[in-house]
């Protein structure tokens, strides 16, 4: 028994499975262009120049101890003991972090990746020792998008108290 030809559905399932298909593609490429894509290392990787890190952008997800928007700043932590000891507590606490990796270091920074769960995207973090003040600055930047939802914040203020602890 067939359907007559003004009774047929506009789409049939094959070719209504093609054109979801090809309008998810559309939508997912879509959304990996908007966020960057690859996300490439930014040009402040070492951009630490005279004892200051690279200023935060305008966007929301950034924080730094070097900042002077009030809702970026944070407070700057002290030396436990030599800047060697301070060091190693901050590489010891990031590692204990999931999806982390150490990517750059000198005697007295480091610069750390820590990427999302879902999507992947990658958030720079850089310490400086200021062996001048014994004090350690950082910054925490999204390396692509506007907003970040609090998250660079968050995870500095989560090593911070857990530097404290100790």
């Amino acid at each position: 028994m067939s359907v007559p030809d003004d009774k047929q559905p506009i789409f049939r399932q094959p070719l209504s499975m093609q054109i979801l298909l090809k309008i998810m593609t559309t939508i997912l490429l879509i959304c990996v262009a908007a966020t960057g894509g690859a996300q490439t290392e930014p040009d402040h990787v070492d951009g630490i120049s005279n004892g200051r890190l690279p200023a935060c952008p305008a966007s929301p997800n950034c924080v730094s101890t070097q900042s002077d928007d009030p809702g970026k700043k944070m407070d700057p932590l002290p030396f436990k003991g030599s800047l060697e000891q301070s060091r190693q507590r901050i590489i010891d606490i990031v590692h204990s972090m999931k999806r982390t990796k150490l990517v750059a270091e000198t005697k007295d920074s480091l610069h750390f990746e820590f990427r999302s769960a879902l999507f992947r995207f990658v958030d720079d973090v850089l310490f400086y020792f200021d062996s001048s003040s014994e004090m350690i600055h950082f910054r925490s930047a999204s390396r692509t998008g506007y907003s970040d939802l609090g998250v660079n914040g968050k995870r500095m203020k989560a090593i911070s108290e857990q530097y404290s602890k100790h």
